[in-house]
């Protein structure tokens, strides 16, 4: 078989380039249009969340799931991802987050399957029972000493160890952290900005 001629090669390479260019470039249009211009948003329009500037690339880990074997080690990508830290045990709290955040991906109707829900659970672990039959869709990963790379990642507020800060985090489908909501963060809020973002990427 005859080598590759210099003129193939130049072709192929732009070929594998512009592949790339049809799946980056659309989401780093996105959020610079929307988070990097704001005087191109509609008027009112703003985020509910806490931006975190710049987004942080989460690292890409093979964790160990609730259910038994170990997650793929890019779990955190090619989807938007609701993800919470919590006690395993998973109290008032942590049940008001996982519930909210199933209500939500389920309110984006045909969308949802663009979205993913991750419980990443530290301490004892867990309510099988409740996470059975609550949130069959929710991925629950124990969040041992192989966590810690991702965990040390996720900004304190107030100085409040992510584990403890019951916040949810919204990572985007290249693995980036992008922003965060406090427990008390409204639904409806946390929906809105969902919704904006996929309407914005045409990936996840």
């Amino acid at each position: 078989m005859n080598a590759p001629q210099p003129l193939d090669r130049r072709r192929q390479r732009r070929l594998l380039l512009g592949i790339a260019a049809l799946f980056f470039v659309p989401l780093g249009i996105a959020f610079y249009l929307y988070y990097g211009h704001p005087a191109l948003r509609p008027a009112g329009m703003v985020n509910h969340g806490d931006l975190i500037q710049p987004p942080r690339p989460l690292p890409s880990l093979a964790l160990p799931l609730f259910a038994g074997g170990d997650t793929a080690p890019g779990f955190l990508q090619h989807k938007w991802t609701f993800l919470y830290v919590g006690s395993g045990v998973c109290g008032e709290h942590c049940r008001a987050a996982l519930y909210e955040t199933r209500q939500i991906r389920t309110a984006l109707n045909r969308d949802m399957t663009r979205v993913q829900r991750v419980f990443l659970a530290t301490g004892a672990c867990c309510d099988a029972e409740f996470l059975r039959t609550d949130h069959p869709d929710l991925i629950t990963v124990r969040a041992g000493a192989a966590a810690a790379p991702l965990i040390a990642l996720l900004p304190r507020y107030g100085g409040v160890d992510p584990a403890e800060a019951g916040r949810i985090y919204l990572v985007d489908p290249n693995g980036n952290l992008m922003m965060s909501y406090p427990a008390d963060a409204r639904p409806k809020g946390m929906l809105e900005d969902l919704k904006r973002l996929l309407q914005l990427s045409n990936i996840g």
